[in-house]
């Protein structure tokens, strides 16, 4: 169970006591991401994430920042995504008002020194120079191009050289004061710790933090004309290919169908795709399929790394298997993927970071909180047929895009094989 609160501000908090765990985590999740930047701001998000770790007026360093976690055995990150911003921290519970404080600092106070602007351009440049040579990743940017083109969606979540070489302080400051508003921010806890104790410490840090102005949304989805495939060509020992259909949003109410669709598909070692193209055809080591789900979109993702030699092979083998969802699932499988969903789910949740995470993504994403419980109930009711007409309904071959980064050499006859 948890509980909500939201203060006069319109900061939102959430949380729940676990009175078994000997830690308390929080996370402070801010409605924005890459899709909320125009070109030129390309990876804005992403850059005041990392300048937020790099000195306050109250700890002028980044050591003074992570030394104030550590030194009490705590330990703290920050993420972007295309929608969300996250800074986290998990600390015995003892230390609970210390964590709060040192990432109130942070968000609130930041320092945005020009040097250390300087010297954070390089280092995500080269964080970007990393992602671009590592083929795995590279094909997953690939996709999100195939999948939203000429969209924010389909940008890298950092942005590139170029956008990075140019964004100014007085636009990232401009920016995050345009988007980080209270009531713009979800403030989560889980742990060995009290709802009321919770309140009386966010407000005391948060209280007198007011928005500004109205904040800049972002640009709705929008289905686009896209080509069905994009191939960048290297010297490679593999070939990394990423196989998508469009999915779900999160407010659709087939999205834990199409969950459950993928399990069987492609999660774990026991799925459709592990068993047939690795145990059975040993054509890969790395084969899987995952979902996203955004505000008013979505992607379906096959992911594998095979032998150029078994390239056609390897891509007529999953389409195989994309076209045999379409035929149905077994009382069995059904039953196995179920369990599994809620095992997993159920296990994540002996975590508080895990459960931090669960209460306060949801609620800054779509402003509710669907209980675990009621998830596995949603699980346990979803029939074969249900699970059959959204595999016909989702996978058709005028709408799959193929991503590949490796020497591809014969690119029409792959063009061939996207075909039921």
């Amino acid at each position: 169970m948890h509980q909500k609160t939201t203060l006069d501000n319109g900061l939102r908090l959430v949380t729940t006591t676990m009175p078994q765990t000997r830690s308390v985590s929080i996370c402070i999740y801010i409605g924005v991401g890459s899709r909320y930047e125009t070109d030129a701001e390309g990876g804005v998000s992403h850059f005041i994430e990392h300048l937020l770790f790099k000195g306050t007026d109250k700890r002028p360093t980044a050591r003074d920042i992570s030394g104030a976690i550590e030194g009490v055995g705590g330990i703290f990150n920050g993420g972007t995504d295309k929608e969300i911003t996250l800074y986290w921290c998990k600390m015995p519970q003892t230390h609970f008002a210390l964590a709060l404080d040192v990432l109130a600092d942070i968000v609130l106070h930041s320092k945005f020194d020009p040097a250390e602007i300087e010297k954070e351009r390089h280092v995500i440049i080269e964080e970007i120079n990393m992602s671009l040579d590592f083929p795995p990743q590279r094909v997953n940017m690939l996709i999100d191009e195939l999948l939203w083109p000429n969209q924010p969606m389909g940008r890298d979540i950092a942005g590139t050289k170029e956008s990075v070489s140019t964004i100014t302080r007085d636009a990232m400051l401009a920016y995050m004061r345009n988007q980080y508003q209270p009531e713009n921010v979800v403030v989560a806890v889980a742990g060995n710790i009290k709802h009321p104790q919770v309140i009386a410490a966010v407000e005391s840090v948060f209280g007198d933090w007011h928005s500004q102005q109205p904040r800049r949304s972002y640009p709705p989805y929008q289905e686009q004309p896209a080509e069905p495939m994009l191939i960048e060509t290297r010297q490679t020992e593999q070939v990394q290919l990423c196989l998508a259909l469009p999915g779900l949003s999160l407010f659709d109410p087939k999205r834990y169908t199409l969950d459950l669709l993928n399990v069987i598909l492609g999660e774990g070692m026991s799925s459709r795709l592990f068993t047939e193209i690795r145990d059975n055809l040993g054509l890969a080591y790395s084969i899987e399929s995952h979902i996203d789900h955004h505000l008013d979109t979505g992607s379906m993702v096959v992911y594998a790394g095979v032998d150029p030699r078994n390239l056609e092979k390897a891509v007529g083998a999953i389409m195989a298997q994309l076209a045999q969802m379409r035929q149905g699932v077994s009382a069995a499988e059904l039953t196995k993927a179920r369990q599994l969903a809620s095992g997993r789910m159920l296990l994540r949740m002996e975590d508080s970071r895990n459960v931090a995470g669960w209460l306060g993504g949801q609620e800054v994403l779509t402003g509710r909180i669907v209980t675990v419980d009621r998830i596995v109930a949603i699980i346990n009711a979803i029939t074969a047929a249900q699970l059959q007409e959204l595999a016909e309904e989702l996978i058709v071959d005028k709408r799959l895009r193929l991503a590949l980064v490796g020497p591809v050499t014969k690119p029409e006859r792959l063009e061939q094989l996207l075909k039921f």
